[in-house]
């Protein structure tokens, strides 16, 4: 029951970050579920309850959506899947930890040395490939998608939607992909998804509501050190898995 509790409060928590910066959320859950779960298992669960999270933020600002640019992203997060598939890969802790709390650094690169931008045709199928693929890889991506689309010329709700419907179909491929691994996912746990789902959508409406209060330059600022912050976290759990053997 405590389990049940931690994991539903960190769900509402996460998911209104999420809804007012378009990630983080996503980077504190895996963090929390880490601590509880085997890390496949973390990993798929936390892909279960972002679908909830993110369809729930797509569907209140789908006017928003640019279809044409989900539908170059998904093309890329496709042939990461494929290359994945056929690697066989299987995640470890320490690896996933350092990975993830080395993503900051892409949101701290000057426009002029890495200028990206997702609504181009090349980058965005780079952006599927890349964000797709480590998702898939390490259980989030939120840095790594965001360097595609902090540097557009889209408004904040307008990210915000065509993030949260990109990462509804990535997180979608990442419990498929873990899904099917014999040793991954125990029944029981998915009952921690259903007892998050309400809380997902809560909190996911409240961070909706904190967004359309939020300049644009505001929302910039504030999602680099946040998700800073986060990375800062993951890295030093990672390297000191490493030192400890």
């Amino acid at each position: 029951m405590l389990i049940v509790v931690i994991i539903a409060l960190s769900v509402f928590v996460t998911s209104t970050l999420s809804g007012v910066f378009g990630m983080a959320g996503g980077l504190i859950l895996l963090a929390v579920l880490l601590a509880l779960m085997p890390v496949a298992t973390a990993i798929a669960v936390q892909g279960a309850i972002q679908i909830v999270a993110n369809g729930s933020r797509a569907w209140f600002s789908r006017e928003h959506i640019d279809w044409p640019i989900l539908g170059t992203i998904c093309t890329g997060l496709v042939a990461a899947a494929i290359v994945l598939f056929i690697l066989r890969y299987k995640p470890d802790l320490a690896s996933v930890c350092i990975a993830i709390g080395l993503m900051p650094i892409l949101v701290w690169i000057p426009k002029d040395w890495l200028a990206l931008d997702a609504s181009k045709p090349l980058h965005g199928f780079l952006c599927g490939l890349l964000g797709g693929g480590l998702n898939l890889a390490v259980g989030v991506s939120g840095p790594t998608v965001d360097v595609f689309f902090i540097r557009t010329m889209m408004d904040r709700r307008r990210v915000i939607a065509t993030k949260a419907a990109t990462q509804v179909v990535s997180h979608a491929a990442k419990v498929v992909f873990y899904g099917g691994l014999a040793d991954a996912v125990v029944s029981s746990d998915w009952i921690f998804v259903l007892v998050a789902a309400p809380f997902a959508i809560a909190g996911t409406n409240l961070g909706y509501h904190i967004l359309q209060r939020m300049s644009d330059a505001g929302f910039r600022h504030w999602t680099r050190w946040v998700v800073t912050a986060i990375g800062a976290f993951y890295l030093v759990r990672g390297v000191t898995l490493v030192a400890g053997g």
